[in-house]
């Protein structure tokens, strides 16, 4: 099967490396100096617990249509290119074709879905700590490398055990999810709530939970995501807030977000879909989320990149 990753930064670069070295016909879509470097020198990642991989030669290409057709399509791009992404790959998409995003957040399949069509989208999620170290060079943090997928309706398809079996055996640990909707969500309580906190605060999560007031708001941000999920019929636990705030208890103290990385290095923030996702669809069901409200407006002058503001003249 072919398999075509939308995206070749830290989580399409990784997964794809480890299922081409694995064996697997993968295409990569890249651009900008991280095309450049690809075509020249091919990818490497980076990982000092399960040791680097260097591919020398990759299929890389800024035009999917090239690559396809795909059996298998991998979305891993920055949400707000998430539209224009599955115009895309609209060429690589067949009749059984399976588009799985690993993007943050939950409104990316309504996205995909809108540009693709219902049966082309599974639903997934992945745990992983990686980003581009320099073009063509991919730097994994710490030994987790987790993907949860599934089709929406339950059941086992085989383009959703075809994946999980190609990601086991490219060392990645792959579950299958009978409901895959909840498992997005989980992720997007804590991911949503820790990018809130890390961002607005320009801290890490270690000095956010010692101090009593960050530390509650890091918990409101939780709740009011679970509340949302709970209204939109997701199976989440009452305290699975709380669960979450103990889960963070255990990271390293100076873990952070990937949308406080951006903010410190003036890129444009996943804000609008992360917070502002969560206020949406709290609208939609009539759940409060004023602490999203609120990150939503301290982020609003850096939401667009340090290249879109300018400081007031002194």
């Amino acid at each position: 099967m072919k398999i075509v990753m939308m995206g070749a930064g830290g989580v399409g670069g990784l997964f794809g490396a480890r299922l081409a070295l694995a064996g697997f016909e993968v295409g990569f879509v890249a651009r900008g100096a991280q095309l450049a470097a690809m075509r020249e020198r091919g990818l490497t990642v980076e990982n000092a617990q399960h040791g680097n991989i260097h591919l020398a030669a990759v299929r890389v290409s800024d035009d999917p249509a090239a690559l396809g057709p795909a059996d298998l399509v991998i979305v891993s791009v920055k949400l707000w290119d998430t539209e224009a992404a599955a115009r895309a790959i609209r060429p690589l998409v067949g009749p059984a074709t399976g588009v799985l995003s690993l993007q943050n957040g939950v409104v990316k399949d309504v996205m995909l879905r809108r540009e693709l069509g219902e049966a082309a989208v599974m639903g997934g999620v992945s745990y992983v700590a990686a980003h581009i170290a320099r073009p063509g060079a991919i730097h994994q943090t710490g030994a987790m490398q987790r993907v949860v997928l599934g089709e929406y309706d339950g059941r086992k398809s085989a383009r959703a055990e075809f994946l999980q079996q190609a990601l086991l055996r490219a060392g990645v640990q792959a579950e299958l999810s009978h409901d895959v909707r909840r498992a997005i969500w989980e992720k997007y309580v804590f991911l949503a709530s820790l990018s809130a906190a890390t961002a607005t605060m320009r801290r890490p999560v270690g000095a956010i939970r010692e101090n009593a007031q960050a530390r509650a708001f890091l918990l409101d941000l939780m709740r009011e995501v679970v509340a949302v999920g709970r209204a939109h019929g997701v199976s989440l636990a009452d305290d699975f807030a709380e669960d979450r705030l103990a889960f963070a208890d255990g990271l390293p103290a100076d873990m952070t977000s990937s949308m406080h990385h951006d903010l410190e290095r003036g890129n444009r923030l996943e804000v609008t879909w992360l917070s502002g996702g969560g206020v949406q669809l709290g609208e939609a069901v009539g759940v409060p989320t004023p602490a999203h409200r609120a990150v939503c407006a301290i982020l609003a002058l850096d939401a667009d990149g340090r290249s879109a503001t300018s400081d007031p003249p002194r």
